[in-house]
Protein backbone atom coordinates (compact mmCIF):
# COMPACT_ATOMS: atom_id res chain seq x y z
CA UNK A 1 0.00 0.00 0.00
CA UNK A 2 1.26 3.45 -0.84
CA UNK A 3 2.88 5.53 1.88
CA UNK A 4 2.11 9.22 2.27
CA UNK A 5 5.37 11.14 2.56
CA UNK A 6 6.73 14.52 1.54
CA UNK A 7 7.58 14.95 -2.14
CA UNK A 8 10.54 17.26 -2.69
CA UNK A 9 9.44 18.24 -6.17
CA UNK A 10 5.74 18.82 -5.43
CA UNK A 11 6.44 20.24 -1.96
CA UNK A 12 3.47 18.44 -0.39
CA UNK A 13 2.79 15.16 1.38
CA UNK A 14 1.59 12.75 -1.28
CA UNK A 15 1.08 8.98 -1.73
CA UNK A 16 4.29 7.28 -2.86
CA UNK A 17 3.90 4.00 -4.72
CA UNK A 18 5.33 0.70 -3.55
CA UNK A 19 7.28 -1.37 -6.07
CA UNK A 20 4.22 -3.58 -6.65
CA UNK A 21 2.08 -0.51 -7.33
CA UNK A 22 4.81 0.94 -9.54
CA UNK A 23 4.79 -2.26 -11.61
CA UNK A 24 1.08 -1.66 -12.25
CA UNK A 25 1.52 2.01 -13.16
CA UNK A 26 4.79 2.07 -15.08
CA UNK A 27 3.51 0.44 -18.29
CA UNK A 28 1.09 3.35 -18.60
CA UNK A 29 4.03 5.79 -18.45
CA UNK A 30 6.74 4.03 -20.43
CA UNK A 31 5.02 4.24 -23.79
CA UNK A 32 4.03 7.87 -23.35
CA UNK A 33 5.68 9.23 -26.49
CA UNK A 34 3.91 6.73 -28.71
CA UNK A 35 0.65 7.28 -26.86
CA UNK A 36 0.89 11.06 -27.34
CA UNK A 37 1.80 10.74 -31.02
CA UNK A 38 -1.09 8.37 -31.58
CA UNK A 39 -3.54 10.68 -29.82
CA UNK A 40 -2.38 13.66 -31.92
CA UNK A 41 -2.78 11.69 -35.17
CA UNK A 42 -6.26 10.49 -34.21
CA UNK A 43 -7.55 13.82 -32.93
CA UNK A 44 -5.49 16.38 -34.88
CA UNK A 45 -4.86 18.40 -31.72
CA UNK A 46 -2.12 20.40 -30.02
CA UNK A 47 0.73 18.77 -28.17
CA UNK A 48 -0.59 20.12 -24.86
CA UNK A 49 -4.02 18.57 -25.40
CA UNK A 50 -2.45 15.27 -26.44
CA UNK A 51 -0.32 15.21 -23.30
CA UNK A 52 -3.33 15.94 -21.08
CA UNK A 53 -5.66 13.46 -22.80
CA UNK A 54 -3.15 10.82 -23.86
CA UNK A 55 -1.80 10.32 -20.36
CA UNK A 56 -5.15 10.28 -18.62
CA UNK A 57 -5.08 6.53 -18.09
CA UNK A 58 -1.82 6.79 -16.10
CA UNK A 59 -3.43 9.42 -13.88
CA UNK A 60 -6.50 7.21 -13.47
CA UNK A 61 -4.37 4.20 -12.49
CA UNK A 62 -2.50 6.32 -9.92
CA UNK A 63 -5.80 7.52 -8.46
CA UNK A 64 -7.15 3.96 -8.32
CA UNK A 65 -4.01 2.78 -6.51
CA UNK A 66 -3.70 5.68 -4.05
CA UNK A 67 -7.06 7.45 -3.84
CA UNK A 68 -5.31 10.72 -4.72
CA UNK A 69 -6.15 12.57 -7.95
CA UNK A 70 -2.86 13.75 -9.45
CA UNK A 71 -3.23 16.23 -12.30
CA UNK A 72 0.34 16.28 -13.60
CA UNK A 73 1.33 13.06 -15.41
CA UNK A 74 5.03 13.95 -15.21
CA UNK A 75 4.83 14.01 -11.41
CA UNK A 76 4.02 10.30 -11.40
CA UNK A 77 7.63 9.52 -12.29
CA UNK A 78 8.81 10.68 -8.86
CA UNK A 79 5.93 9.36 -6.76
CA UNK A 80 7.77 6.09 -6.19
CA UNK A 81 8.84 5.34 -2.61
CA UNK A 82 12.01 3.45 -3.51
CA UNK A 83 13.72 6.52 -5.02
CA UNK A 84 13.74 8.24 -1.61
CA UNK A 85 15.70 7.41 1.50
CA UNK A 86 14.46 6.72 5.02
CA UNK A 87 12.54 9.32 6.99
CA UNK A 88 14.70 11.85 8.79
CA UNK A 89 14.83 11.15 12.54
CA UNK A 90 14.70 14.90 13.18
CA UNK A 91 12.01 16.37 10.90
CA UNK A 92 10.28 13.29 9.48
CA UNK A 93 10.79 14.21 5.81
CA UNK A 94 12.37 11.54 3.60
CA UNK A 95 16.01 11.79 2.69
CA UNK A 96 16.12 12.87 -0.96
CA UNK A 97 17.81 9.66 -2.13
CA UNK A 98 18.52 6.26 -0.59
CA UNK A 99 22.22 7.27 -0.47
CA UNK A 100 21.74 10.72 1.12
CA UNK A 101 23.67 11.30 4.32
CA UNK A 102 22.04 14.61 5.27
CA UNK A 103 18.41 15.69 5.29
CA UNK A 104 17.61 18.25 2.62
CA UNK A 105 15.00 19.90 4.84
CA UNK A 106 16.67 20.28 8.24
CA UNK A 107 20.27 19.26 7.45
CA UNK A 108 20.24 16.53 10.11
CA UNK A 109 22.78 13.79 9.60
CA UNK A 110 21.57 10.31 8.76
CA UNK A 111 22.26 7.73 11.42
CA UNK A 112 24.88 5.18 10.31
CA UNK A 113 22.59 2.18 10.82
CA UNK A 114 19.41 3.82 9.50
CA UNK A 115 17.89 1.80 6.68
CA UNK A 116 15.06 2.94 4.40
CA UNK A 117 12.44 0.89 6.22
CA UNK A 118 12.93 2.48 9.64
Amino acid sequence: MSEIIYCWRCRIDIPMLTEAEWATLSPHLTDTVERIKSYRRQHDCSLQEAIEKGLGDALNVYERLTGFRETNPNALWHHRRSIYGPLCPSCGKPFRTPQARFCGMCNAERLPDQSRDE
